[in-house]
């Protein structure tokens, strides 16, 4: 077995590092108290094949697969997990048009978005259904040649942003709920959309996250993607690959948490010693250390795994969950350890600790995790 990153990766990571400090780093602050999305940081990001790299090269994509993805989600997210998304998440739904769409969809859509010039959203969770995805009561109803959509989307990332949004409703009715669903691309700015940005969010508030109204939208039936009744299992597969993403997220975040506490105490002085001597410190920073070492490991390996055509989706959801119970922990200790410092917007720890918690949330909650991995475990 051979852990080693390819000199191909860790370019691609000292690549991704060097441009998150010069050009994250300076915005981060700013884009969190303003809430302010950052469209030149994105087309910067787009221009450096830092966008869509998990995407084969014949569709701008840099042919990296989602090792290298997961690497540059978390050197950007070690600088700042809200700014990296509008990075890393600007491909979001593109994971349905690369696995499922035609072509001729994946020539139209792909290339811009993996430039920076264009973004896509996945407006899949709804306001009364999250981790529920059979719940959904957005209706696609078959007009002719075209699909005509109505109903309400939640929490949608790049929702007020993007400029097209994979959409998931409800076309088969009378078929058993996980036969019932179809995805479709929709223009952002089509007749029947209204988009409302959400504000006041704890963290990752660059990040642009929207409420989505739908209301008799029409589009081509050209614009489904895969086959009618297949979106359910089309969104679990989007999931299964996105949760190594977030992991991603999780690790950056965990890895910033661990490098503030280190360097703060080393320069702190408590009762006319460095904070770093004393014992229970050293068992905060190490704690820290070793959570992060076995969450990089896992999710390198899931990510490889999917790159190597073996995926195992279950060591997806296992690194989406620790990569949440890694960055709150890791963020709970680094304000304990800046003690009154960690509290205010001067230290950095502030915000990695409000932008920590939203890891155990979207993509699939903890609990929805972790009922996953016990039914298959009771199922074997």
């Amino acid at each position: 077995m051979d852990f080693e990153l390819s000199n191909e990766m860790k370019m691609l990571a000292d690549m991704a590092g060097k441009f998150a400090v010069k050009e994250v780093e300076p915005l981060a602050q700013k884009a969190d108290e303003e809430e302010m999305y950052t469209p030149e940081i994105r087309r910067k990001a787009g221009a450096n094949g830092l966008i869509g790299c998990w995407l084969p090269e014949e569709y701008g994509g840099g042919g990296v697969g989602f090792l290298g993805n997961t690497i540059i989600t978390e050197q950007i997210s070690r600088v700042c997990m809200g700014i990296g998304l509008n990075v890393t998440a600007a491909t979001f739904g593109c994971e349905n048009i690369h696995f499922y769409g035609t072509k001729e969809q994946k020539e139209k859509y792909l290339p811009p978005v993996c430039a920076g010039d264009a973004v896509f959203a996945g407006a899949y969770t709804e306001p009364n259904a999250g981790t529920d995805v059979a719940g959904y009561k957005t209706r696609a109803v078959q007009d002719g040649d075209d699909y005509v959509i109505t109903g309400n989307k939640m929490f949608i990332t790049n929702g007020t942003i993007c400029d097209w949004m994979v959409v998931q409703a409800i076309t088969d009715p009378s078929e058993k709920v996980h036969k019932s669903f179809s995805q479709f691309i929709v223009p952002a700015d089509a007749p029947g959309v209204t988009r409302t940005k959400i504000k006041g969010k704890m963290g990752i508030r660059a990040s642009d996250t929207a409420e989505i109204a739908l209301d008799g939208v029409r589009v081509p039936k050209e614009n489904m993607i895969g086959k009618r009744g297949a979106g359910f299992y089309q969104l679990m597969h989007f999931f299964d690959v996105t949760r190594v993403m977030v992991a991603g997220q999780g690790l950056g975040l965990s890895q910033a948490c661990l490098d503030e506490s280190v360097k703060y105490c080393k320069e702190r002085t408590v009762f006319g010693k460095p904070l770093g001597s004393f014992q229970l410190t050293l068992q905060k920073l190490a704690d820290m250390w070793i959570k992060i070492e076995a969450l990089r490991n896992m999710t390198y390996k899931a990510a490889w795994l999917i790159d190597s055509g073996k995926p195992d989706y279950h060591l997806s959801a296992m690194a989406k969950y620790f990569a949440g119970q890694t960055a709150v922990f890791c963020a709970n200790l680094a304000v304990e350890l800046h003690g009154g410092y960690g509290y205010i917007e001067e230290y950095k720890v502030q915000k990695l600790y409000r932008d920590a918690k939203i890891l155990e949330l979207y993509e699939g909650t903890k609990e929805a995790e972790i009922m996953t991995l016990g039914k298959v475990l009771l199922s074997q």
